[in-house]
């Protein structure tokens, strides 16, 4: 026999703590201490229905995997529960107004139009998380700013009728070499998330990414896919080696054609644009007689399992537990990409987690201009596949990387902005446009496929000045700048007034 709402709202204190999550009951008491993101923002929805609270953050299967079977209590019949009364903040009421004023989908050119348009219609808890990078931003905006101080080298007079962009990327067929890299909590956009991606992706045959911290479940994500779709795993390795075992051999087992290690985040950076949106809301609990403090954004309150002990002696236990090709993901020197060889690993991402991890990381796009005559030197480059990510918003910035030697690029936020303005058909528009560019770029620099693009293509002496490049007015426009706590109350003075 099914709950009902009054069953659960007697146990709604921290010591005796039920919450209704799609439907079902849970008793979630003893797990409040051990909870990331803190026991507040649980202990709010004490005998009520937090499925809302839930949703974005959480994979549906979580409950299922993390809590044990005797604290599931069983289904609730939800018509006596009753409805929370809650009333629309004047900024949600003026962001629905945004929404209505939406451009046309037609009317987005580019990639960073959709990064405007989401910044405008987007929940601010949501952007502060997608959008923010480390400390000052400093290197999110180097990512940018790294592409255009590389030019052209373009050839003439070459037959470019016909010219064809597809390639392999480990091993696999695909039609453009770029990849849907891992991006966390896809619902914080979009209420259907990850699997978004995936099925624009499976128009463009473009490879998807799936990242370990996904609103939906992974297997969600795997049978999303079509028939033939190629999909990778993102892997933040897991303090309990079994955990990750498991994760890894499930993955294998579904049919992923790659394992990504990140290597780049034994302990996140500090986010404050994420940190300043209070994301839980809860400030400051003391657990354990211990003051915690859990208002530092999505990203803290997700991440506390991964594990800073990782290193160069775990790769051989990788390599005896999976037979999929292992890329190290978040290289930023060649030395480390000269041992990724000596390991034998498949390949590495040169990255610096979007700018979100180290201020100050170099771009992913000037360490594969330092790396690659070193490999060619050693003659190394045919042992390793090398790709980057990082800044990419154009075609013209694919084929730079290419033309240095890299394999493939990954794109992240872009999508998930396209996603979260106009769902799957912006994220279908938008690679379409990334082809449109491509089919363009290689026209006009004189290349009529993959193997055409080389180094003798591109300048590349002004990636290693770090000099302001000239001003980019679209980025700049797109750009949300930090704001100090100073400025905040002078802004809300100055509307107060108004």
């Amino acid at each position: 026999m099914a709950l009902t709402g009054a069953d659960v709202a007697k146990h709604s204190k921290a010591d005796d703590c039920w919450v209704i999550v799609h439907g079902k009951a849970y008793d979630v008491t003893e797990f409040l201490p051990e909870h990331p993101g803190g026991s507040k923002i649980i202990v709010k929805y004490a005998g009520k229905d937090a499925t809302e609270e839930f949703e974005p953050i959480h994979p549906p299967d979580t409950l299922d995997k993390y809590l044990p079977k005797s604290k599931h209590l069983g289904p609730v019949d939800m018509s006596t529960v009753a409805k929370e009364k809650t009333e629309e903040s004047p900024d949600e009421i003026e962001r629905q107004k945004r929404i209505q004023e939406m451009p046309l989908l037609e009317q987005c050119y580019n990639l960073l139009d959709f990064e405007a348009v989401a910044r405008r219609v987007m929940k601010k808890t949501a952007w502060g998380y997608y959008s923010s990078a480390a400390d000052d931003e400093i290197t999110l905006r180097e990512n940018r700013s790294a592409f255009q101080r590389m030019w052209f080298r373009p050839r003439i007079l070459v037959n470019v009728e016909k010219v064809d962009f597809s390639t392999t990327m480990l091993g696999t067929p695909t039609s453009i070499p770029f990849y849907v890299t891992a991006t966390a909590l896809g619902k914080l956009g979009h209420p259907e998330g990850e699997v978004v991606l995936t099925r624009a992706s499976q128009k463009h045959d473009v490879i998807q990414m799936i990242p370990t911290l996904a609103s939906c479940s992974f297997d969600e994500i795997i049978d999303a896919a079509g028939p033939g779709q190629v999909q990778w795993l993102q892997l933040y390795v897991n303090k309990d080696r079994a955990i990750t075992q498991r994760i890894v051999q499930h993955a294998e087992r579904r049919g992923c054609r790659g394992l990504f290690i990140t290597v780049d985040a034994p302990q996140l950076g500090r986010r404050e644009k994420d940190m300043r949106t209070k994301f839980t809301e809860q400030g400051s609990n003391i657990q354990d007689g211990q003051v915690t403090d859990n208002s530092q954004g999505a990203a803290r309150a997700i991440s506390s399992f991964i594990d800073p002990a990782l290193s160069w002696a775990d790769i051989p236990w990788f390599q005896s537990i999976t037979k999929m090709p292992i890329v190290l993901k978040g290289v930023q020197r060649v030395e480390d990409v000269l041992k990724a060889v000596e390991a034998g690993v498949q390949g590495v991402v040169l990255s610096n987690h979007g700018g979100r991890q180290l201020e100050f990381s170099r771009s992913a796009i000037e360490v594969l201009a330092e790396t690659m005559p070193v490999l060619r030197e050693q003659g190394l480059d045919g042992k390793i596949e090398v790709y980057v990510d990082g800044g990419v918003r154009r075609a013209t910035d694919i084929l730079k990387a290419l033309c240095l030697g890299a394999k493939g690029v990954g794109i992240g936020r872009p999508f998930l902005y396209a996603m979260s303005a106009y769902g799957l058909d912006g994220v279908d528009r938008a690679m379409q446009l990334l082809k449109d560019e491509m089919e363009m770029g290689m026209r006009l620099i004189g290349a009529t496929n993959i193997a055409e693009l080389t180094p003798a293509l591109v300048d590349s002496r002004g990636l290693f000045s770090h000099a302001a490049p000239p001003s980019d007015n679209l980025a700049s426009a797109v750009y949300d700048p930090l704001v100090n706590p100073g400025q905040r109350v002078g802004v809300a003075q100055a509307k107060s007034r108004l």
